[in-house]
């Protein structure tokens, strides 16, 4: 158990993500079930949607003292819910088609089960991102995001425009992250004191001019 100076101890964490979670409306916290070791939040249990599933994950992640989250959930869907790949398929062709930041046919979908497989390729991160509005389909179970963003010509300056972009977030403790670029690829390590500062850093680097893949390994050590 984690006693170290002021940080939480592991049964402090657990207590403040079992309260956070039953504090959402979006999730029913009596599916859940919460471990703690070492500041490492283990969710488990089973939940009757996938989005309830997405949503425990962003609600633990937001509670301080969590250094890191291992997810172990099922999604099992009551029988109302249930749906033939192909009804969704067809649900997530239409839904994307709404999703006016994607360019048409950019995102290629296949259902197998109830997960949902994206493909194809878009500009930005913040497109790959409004393609996830097709996990709160009803029968979705899973959602796989293997799309990738166009290589482009990077800035000259990629490295300094993010670093730029973490100052005007006014992130104080940005001295202890570092930005690597090789090409369009970007590597952050370094530390962090919360998910929300390590979410901010990452769509610094993802709002980026040339940027198409970042790769995360900051740590959370508040």
């Amino acid at each position: 158990m984690n006693t170290t100076g002021n940080m939480k101890t592991d049964s402090q964490v657990q207590h403040d993500v079992l309260a956070e979670l039953k504090w959402e409306p979006s999730v029913d916290a009596a599916q859940i079930g919460v471990t703690v070791q070492d500041g490492i939040v283990t969710l488990g249990g089973t939940v009757s949607s996938y989005t309830q599933k997405w949503d425990a994950e962003r609600v633990a992640q937001r509670v301080a003292g969590v250094r890191a989250l291992a997810v172990d959930m099922d999604v099992k869907l009551p029988g109302s819910s249930k749906r033939i790949d192909t009804d969704i398929a067809r649900s997530a062709g239409n839904a994307l088609k709404w999703v006016n930041s994607l360019p048409k046919d950019a995102v290629a979908v296949m259902v197998e089960d109830g997960w949902i497989t994206l493909s194809g390729e878009v500009d930005w991160q913040y497109q790959r991102e409004s393609a996830a509005a097709v996990r709160g389909l009803l029968g979705v179970i899973g959602v796989s995001d293997l799309m990738s963003i166009k290589h482009k010509l990077p800035l000259e300056h990629v490295k300094t425009d993010i670093e730029a972009s973490l100052k005007r977030r006014a992130l104080a403790e940005i001295q202890g992250v570092k930005v690597a670029v090789k090409g369009g690829d970007v590597t952050l390590t370094g530390e962090v004191n919360t998910w929300s500062e390590r979410e901010m850093v990452r769509q610094s680097a993802w709002g980026t001019a040339g940027v198409h893949t970042v790769t995360d390994l900051m740590t959370v050590v508040g």
